[in-house]
């Protein structure tokens, strides 16, 4: 009854908050970019709460569970420095362009309402699948822990989110989205603190993993490599699947458009840069706790549905009160999610596909009309839909890896890519990587490691993108714009990089404690263990470079935050003559 109780009250004050945001909304861009001031807090908090939804807390967690955790250690490292390197790389530049939507960005750069359709019609399929999975999640959650059905749970979730949306738009989801963040990062520190020191800490946890037999290898760096259900066959094809999916998904935070229409609501370029910094170190230390956790669940219970066994510990091992903050904190992540993705897709509806509208009142309208019918759409699809959260979410993401990823970096970048160069670049990566996901799936053809569909799509997207740009003249709008991104504004400049660089610093910081941490609690631990459990000389190798590896990716990524924001001479004069 109390965790009933918890998750309704949660769902009324998600509601009340996003409605009070709501009384700020009084124009246009007020409700599709929170007035642009959003600070730096906010908008880490809304990138957080946007990537770690049910997946990460039921579907990541899970396969750490089954028997991967330090193999997604390793996808972790490499994705989560895309986070800061894509808002250095593309980000910051996103946000100078002033577009209210990434795809009205990308109609800006090539001058052309085709390149913004296409990136709309992406946008909204891609996302409307994302949507679907977290959805299910949410709903999985709600009858988990209500024994209500799983369809009341969808529904009022749907109820919930779509409800501030449709009357607070961009400043309800932010500031809720930054709410949840609170919630279920204590919950995450709270829940594995407790795991962990119950079962004897890092030490413990990794003894205790060893001695098991139903998952052999589970606390090696490769995780489970024997037996019919594990997922890689070699430590060199883990190895590769983490290295492989954590380029695509550092594609996916550096470009997406849910997590870089975020930089969109920045107060300025330099709250883009400061707030990925912090969401990078953030979400290294949520995957260095909650995937030894979810593979420390197997010493209490190593018969549970992966997807489940979060929810499981929750409810039979924490104390009543910490189950309850877990449990909130997992729903929280879930539904900051699906705000998020719905209202990106009804703006992207609204704003790149239909006609633009005379006047503010009529485009709020249609904006409002356009979430409307984009729930009641995934709404109605997540009802008849089996629930698959994992891999559902990780499919839609990797949709934009491939087709966003090339034509963003590019449209800054690049000087030859034309306008008929993105818009084929982003048609043939989004529909190349889903035919080939799709026949992977039907077992239609099977493809080694290193082959993701998602890295042959981006080879074919950019081959298309080189094509078409040969075959075409790069515009003079294109040429300006261009170069009007790549100018800075000196009244910026001169008040915000010195703290920028000390953000980054604490960037480096971080990933040295990252780094040593996980070398002394988990291979150092491993190679006293060693002889006692027969774990050759390699495998304790291969824990000190993740280990290090681990620290390194945060350390790099912080040293080029600090070398891209340092002071320079500007060139206003050519800023100026962009902007006119």
């Amino acid at each position: 009854m109390i965790y009933t109780t918890a998750i309704l009250f949660s769902l009324v004050g998600y509601f009340l908050i996003g409605h009070l945001a709501g009384r700020r909304v009084k124009h246009l861009d007020d409700y599709l970019v929170a007035g642009r001031n959003a600070p730096t807090f906010f908008i880490l908090g809304t990138l957080v709460a946007s990537y770690l939804s049910t997946s990460a807390f039921l579907g990541e967690t899970g396969f750490a569970y089954q028997g991967y955790p330090f193999v997604m250690l390793i996808f972790a490292a490499v994705s989560t420095s895309g986070c800061l390197l894509g808002a250095l790389a593309f980000g910051r530049y996103l946000r100078r362009s002033g577009a209210r939507t990434v795809p009205e960005f990308f109609g800006k750069r090539f001058a052309s309402r085709r390149v913004q359709i296409i990136a709309g019609l992406t946008t909204i399929f891609g996302l409307g699948a994302y949507l679907l999975g977290v959805m299910q999640g949410a709903g999985i959650m709600f009858a988990e822990l209500t024994g209500m059905p799983y369809w009341v749970g969808l529904v009022l979730v749907w109820l919930t989110y779509t409800g501030f949306i449709l009357y607070s738009g961009s400043p309800g989801v932010m500031l809720t989205d930054t709410v949840m963040f609170v919630i279920f990062s204590l919950a995450a520190l709270g829940g594995s603190i407790y795991i962990l020191q119950d079962l004897g800490g890092w030490h413990g946890v990794i003894e205790g993993l060893l001695s098991q037999q139903d998952k052999p290898g589970i606390a090696l760096w490769h995780g489970v490599i024997e037996g019919q259900e594990a997922s890689f066959s070699t430590p060199g094809e883990a190895l590769t699947w983490g290295l492989t999916l954590g380029l695509v998904w550092a594609a996916v935070l550096a470009a997406s458009p849910w997590q870089s229409s975020r930089y969109l609501m920045a107060r300025n370029e330099h709250v883009v840069m400061r707030s990925a910094m912090f969401t990078a170190v953030a979400l290294a230390i949520f995957y260095a706790l909650m995937m030894v956790t979810g593979a420390a669940i197997n010493l209490y219970n190593d018969q549970l549905d992966p997807e489940r066994a979060m929810v499981w510990v929750a409810l039979n091992v924490l104390p009543t009160w910490l189950g309850v903050v877990i449990l909130t904190g997992v729903f929280a992540a879930g539904l900051s999610s699906c705000s998020t993705f719905l209202s990106i897709i009804g703006f992207s509806l609204s704003n790149d596909i239909l006609p633009a509208s005379l006047d503010e009142a009529s485009a709020m309208r249609t904006s409002r009309i356009a979430v409307l019918a984009a729930g009641l759409i995934a709404l109605g699809l997540a009802l008849f839909q089996p629930p698959a959260v994992m891999s559902v979410v990780w499919f839609a993401a990797t949709l934009f890896a491939s087709s966003w990823g090339p034509v963003a970096l590019m449209s800054i970048w690049s000087r030859r890519i034309t306008a008929a160069g993105a818009g084929w670049g982003l048609a043939i990566g989004f529909l190349s990587n889903l035919v080939l996901s799709l026949m992977v799936q039907a077992e239609w053809v099977s493809l080694p490691v290193y082959l993701h569909p998602v890295v042959l799509s981006t080879l074919v997207a950019l081959a298309a993108i080189l094509l078409a740009s040969r075959a075409t003249q790069v515009s003079q709008a294109e040429r300006d714009y261009r170069a009007f991104l790549h100018q800075r504004d000196p009244s910026i400049e001169a008040k915000w990089v010195s703290g920028t660089r000390w953000v980054a610093m604490c960037t480096m910081l971080a990933g040295i404690a990252v780094g040593l941490f996980l070398w002394q609690q988990y291979a150092d631990t491993l190679a006293a263990l060693a002889e006692r459990f027969v774990i050759p000389g390699a495998t304790i190798s291969g824990a000190y470079l993740l280990a290090a590896g681990c620290g390194s990716m945060l350390l790099v990524a912080g040293a080029v935050g600090y070398w891209v924001v340092r002071p320079r001479k500007l060139n206003t004069q050519g800023m100026r003559a962009a902007r006119s």
